[in-house]
């Protein structure tokens, strides 16, 4: 009887002790994946009936690439227009092209998409027929992943997709999609505009937190666009996203960033293509390892060679580095740092050779001001401080054109 009796109260404390691992366990997940709760994600491209609709007896031009995925069978949304019997008359592709295989900075051309058929245009820099390109259709379809970040050029592409509609008086059509780093605002704010390139083409933050959708509407509402015009836009929201929910890519958005780590750690490796030191180009690990030819900078080696994608720009190619190892940082919870660039910059014997390219690393930033105050020797601490005015003044413009609810 005694034993019966023991055996009751160890089964009671067992299934309690389970019970209450469960809620620990189940309150972890909820806490990291609030998809749970919302519901699943889904981006514009994947409601066909917000859209469909306003595309109907329309002759229609795509600015898209390999990202424009419709569905959990991640169809590409040219399939998924012409099967619906869209008058599809033509596509844009942007830097890397339209099925992303072309590597950054190299030339897109104009060209035929060898599955379809479809006549392909490049928006990646200037071309000199695009507004008569965009004249030949009534409405034009944005859709390609950004990751958040100033630098990252399809937000540039938006912007000349949006300058060519409002200049000839056609709609566009965003189908929005999650940022993946939307739960930060950081960096410097671009202000002068001797620093505008592709990489930094907006007045906004170097992590603007903002998804294209609302990046569109913010170039609307302050009047970004040549000649004082707006254009006519729509923007099919995302739903059951926000900006405190994370958000793993489907597809690859570009040959550098093969997965969740490489995007999230992106935001502060970037900067490092203003100097000479390898985050990873070249290797099965581009923006996840950082290393240069010295052993001062850690113990981690790793040899840059070739890779699809990157073979043209790779930095210390052929050459064994030494450095850290970042492929195990946590994803979700790494956000926006100076801490490795400072730390390379520190541990450099020769720092005058630090900025092999100054000029571009001031693009990237978007100011001279960061360049400047890392060979003054601040802190990361300094650094930030010098931002906060800013970066209140940015947030405060970027609260009238969110979406979506906001991480802060």
């Amino acid at each position: 009887m005694k034993i019966f009796t023991h055996l009751l109260l160890f089964l009671a404390f067992y299934f309690a002790a389970c019970a209450g691992g469960s809620k620990q366990n189940s309150d972890k997940n909820a806490e990291t994946d609030k998809r749970q709760t919302n519901g699943p994600i889904i981006p514009g491209a994947d409601q066909l009936s917000a859209y469909l609709p306003l595309l109907k007896g329309k002759k229609v031009g795509l600015m898209g690439n390999q990202t424009s995925i419709v569905g959990e069978e991640k169809e590409h949304l040219v399939d998924v227009l012409l099967r619906e019997k869209v008058d599809l008359r033509f596509a844009f592709a942007p830097e890397h092209g339209f099925r992303g295989d072309i590597e950054r900075g190299e030339k897109v051309d104009n060209t035929v998409d060898k599955k379809t058929g479809l006549t392909l245009h490049t928006l990646y820099g200037e071309n000199a027929k695009a507004d008569s390109i965009v004249g030949s259709v009534d409405v034009m379809i944005f859709d390609l992943q950004d990751v958040g970040a100033r630098f990252y050029t399809y937000v540039a592409s938006m912007h000349r997709v949006m300058q060519l509609c409002a200049n000839q008086g056609k709609k566009v059509i965003v189908l929005d999609r999650p940022n993946p780093n939307g739960d930060q605002v950081d960096g410097p704010v671009r202000k002068d505009d001797k620093f505008k390139a592709n990489i930094s083409y907006h007045k906004i933050a170097m992590i603007h937190g903002l998804t294209v959708g609302e990046l569109a509407k913010m170039i609307n509402g302050e009047g970004w666009l040549d000649g004082g015009k707006t254009c006519d836009l729509e923007v099919i929201p995302v739903k059951n996203w926000d900006h405190n929910i994370s958000y793993e890519l489907p597809v690859v958005p570009s040959p550098s960033l093969p997965n969740y780590a490489s995007v999230r750690l992106y935001m502060s490796l970037c900067l490092f293509e203003g100097t000479d030191i390898s985050i990873g180009r070249g290797t099965d690990w581009p923006f996840q390892v950082v290393g240069y030819p010295n052993p001062v900078f850690g113990e981690f080696t790793f040899t840059p060679g070739t890779r699809p994608g990157m073979a043209a720009h790779v930095e210390q190619q052929d050459n064994l580095c030494y450095g850290i190892d970042l492929r195990n940082v946590d994803a979700v919870n790494e956000k926006f740092t100076l801490k490795y660039l400072l730390d390379f910059y520190h541990k450099m014997p020769d720092k005058s050779k630090f900025f092999a390219r100054p000029e571009f690393f001031d693009k990237l930033a978007g100011t001279d001001e960061l360049r400047k105050q890392i060979l003054a020797g601040k802190t990361e601490s300094e650094i930030r401080d010098s931002w906060a005015e800013e970066l209140k003044a940015y947030k405060e413009m970027r609260a009238k054109y969110l979406m979506y609810a906001d991480f802060e």
